[in-house]
């Protein structure tokens, strides 16, 4: 299976409203609340009308990911810090029907390209819920080391999860 990236844009937000109303009943284990006006148009305008202000000051970037050239989910660099640290957080999501067939491992692949190359950055970080193994292999597949557990650490489906975090830097070799 091919899996590209490409730049999420303003004109995305009825694929993205789309994508998301058909993903939300998967999602909602893995995801903090969300308000029922995100999975609409206008509200996928708004997260996109955001993403281009935050984009524009280096802050953030999403992308769509497509597996043989069809919408498959999204995957973003969030939470950029630029001078002496130059990281970011990184974040994705496949829908279920993709989910174990590699898209996951080949889009982080490609924006860690991105982000030690285009973007300068050397450090990507990421975190799992503990019990997300599919993510978890997915990002020792791509040279991400297991640095911890933070208990508490995101606000997921109703309830304060533990997360185990990870990291990858322009040094690390992947595996």
């Amino acid at each position: 299976m091919k899996v590209t990236l490409r730049p999420l844009e303003a004109g995305d937000a009825p694929l993205l409203a789309r994508l998301y109303a058909a993903q939300q009943a998967f999602l909602a284990p893995f995801d903090p609340p969300r308000p029922d006006s995100f999975y609409s148009l206008e509200g996928q305008q708004l997260e996109l009308e955001l993403l281009e202000r935050e984009r524009a000051n280096d802050r953030l970037y999403r992308f769509l990911i497509e597996a043989d050239g069809e919408p498959a989910g999204s995957i973003s660099v969030s939470r950029i810090t630029r001078g002496p640290f130059q990281s970011g957080g990184l974040g994705y999501w496949v829908v279920q029907e993709l989910n174990g067939r590699g898209v996951a491992t080949g889009a982080i692949r490609l924006v860690c390209e991105w982000g030690f190359g285009t973007a300068g950055l050397h450090r990507l970080e990421a975190a799992t819920l503990v019990d997300n193994i599919g993510s978890q292999k997915a990002l020792r597949r791509n040279g991400f080391l297991e640095i911890g557990r933070s208990p508490k650490y995101l606000y997921i489906n109703g309830a304060w999860r533990d997360h185990l975090l990870f990291a990858r830097t322009i040094e690390d070799t992947r595996q």
